[in-house]
């Protein structure tokens, strides 16, 4: 008797820590943030009037934002993001909520517009892929898996400004 006794007491506590362990690891769902990210250039005043940026030059600390609406056609998310010095833009859309409806899906109601360029020389904005009214969003089938969450990483642009005077294009 005390030999069946002592052999599910040790039964139980072999067993009691898988059991707090498969209590205390609850699943937890796994979050997707939402990136969004592209460059910003200033157009050549060799192409003014065309969406070509054949010499264009990237700005670092170009401002663009990213506006998002929900289905009644209402800003559900507004930030403003800068380059970095090669003129890219890394936007995480922290704070982002995406509902289960496809007009709440970033590909559908979010876009990106050019905000302002910090050079004096090349700071009107350009409606380079649409860069003035709202540059849509592609997906190119980046991920990044992390541990809790996965990151989801659209692209928008190139956007571009352009320098304010171009000298009158000469013909020979």
């Amino acid at each position: 008797m005390a030999t069946t006794h002592r052999a599910i007491m040790i039964s139980f506590l072999l067993l009691l820590p898988l059991a707090l362990a498969a209590y205390e690891t609850v699943p937890q769902e796994k979050k997707t943030e939402v990136v969004i990210e592209g460059m910003v250039y200033c157009q050549s005043c060799d192409n003014y009037g065309s969406w070509s940026l054949s010499k264009a030059e990237s700005i670092a600390a170009a401002k663009v934002s990213v506006v998002c609406k929900n289905q009644r056609g209402q800003v559900s998310f507004y930030k403003v993001f800068e380059t970095d010095t090669k003129g890219y833009f890394f936007a995480e859309l922290e704070g982002f909520k995406m509902s289960n409806s496809l007009w709440d899906h970033p590909l559908q109601s979010c876009v990106v517009k050019l905000v302002g360029s910090p050079l004096e020389s090349c700071n009107v904005m350009s409606n380079v892929n649409y860069g003035l009214y709202g540059s849509p969003l592609r997906y190119e089938s980046k991920m990044l898996y992390r541990k809790d969450y996965d990151v989801v990483i659209y692209a928008a642009g190139p956007l571009a400004f352009r320098p304010a005077q171009c000298p009158a294009p000469t013909h020979y």
